[in-house]
């Protein structure tokens, strides 16, 4: 039971907390307000749920190679703690409790799951023939930005893909980071990511992509009429994004991680000043 454990990942929460806080936005901003109770139930078990579940399915696609990388070779799958099979059920019975969920909302949000469900199956596939895994692992979880607003408003208004949009770039930001740490490993084996796509400049997109994000947190802060407390909330997070980049400025794996962990502090500062301003 651990090993199954350790494949969804529940032991490292981190992966949900970077999944919750962009669907946390979504609610109270599609709301205004404190979000009905029964969609808040309904989309954080569905982070939870869909989160381990991209994690089954990412440690079946990388089972054969995950040995020969340093952070990843002791999980259950490359151990043979857990087999294929078993894998495939556990990943299976996930997406029923996910799709479960989801159909106690309404149908425009039934079909919008269907297509999240499509891009976290695909993204650990994708590595193996494109620089942008990561992109596709942010159009992943910034499903549950239009999922969200649907839900709560039975459509998906403009400004909501603002949200999506800065939840994709957001996750782009953050992974390539964390891909920065098994960047030698990964040349290796040739598995691809941003973080091997951008080579020598990747500190610098991440910076542009830094400022992208910051332009577009105005622009959402403009929308929907947030006022001071979102605006206090971006002046915080632009403050995190410097700390990041000054992690990140030699490469060193382990600082890498730490600014990889710390970006559950800006879906935080993000969220409070929403909450806030309403």
């Amino acid at each position: 039971m651990n090993a199954y454990f350790r494949l969804m990942r529940l032991d490292k929460p981190i992966g949900i907390y970077l999944l919750l806080w962009p669907t946390l936005w979504a609610l109270f901003l599609a709301k205004r307000g404190i979000p009905d109770m029964d969609l808040l139930i309904i989309f954080t078990l569905g982070v939870i749920l869909m989160r381990s579940a991209g994690c089954v399915i990412n440690d079946f696609a990388d089972r054969k190679i995950d040995k020969f990388v340093m952070r990843t070779k002791d999980r259950p799958l490359t151990s043979g703690e857990v087999s294929e099979k078993g894998a495939l059920i556990l990943f299976s019975f996930l997406i029923l409790m996910s799709f479960g969920l989801v159909l106690m909302t309404n149908f425009l949000t039934v079909q919008l799951s269907i297509v999240a469900v499509f891009l976290a199956t695909l993204y650990p596939f994708v590595k193996r023939w494109s620089n942008l895994p990561q992109f596709v692992l942010g159009s992943a979880f910034a499903m549950s930005v239009p999922m969200a607003f649907s839900a709560t408003l039975d459509e998906v208004p403009f400004s909501a893909w603002l949200v999506f949009l800065a939840t994709i770039i957001w996750t782009v930001i953050y992974d390539t980071i964390y891909a920065m740490v098994d960047r030698e490993d990964d040349l290796k084996i040739n598995v691809k990511s941003t973080a091997i796509l951008f080579g020598k400049y990747d500190l610098i997109i991440i910076f542009l992509l830094h400022l992208l994000l910051i332009v577009i947190l105005v622009m959402i802060s403009q929308e929907f009429q947030l006022g001071n407390y979102f605006n206090m909330a971006i002046v915080i997070t632009t403050l995190l994004m410097f700390y990041h980049q000054h992690l990140i400025k030699d490469r060193d794996r382990a600082n890498c991680f730490k600014a990889f962990l710390n970006n559950h502090y800006i879906g935080i500062v993000i969220l409070l000043g929403i909450v806030l301003s309403f």
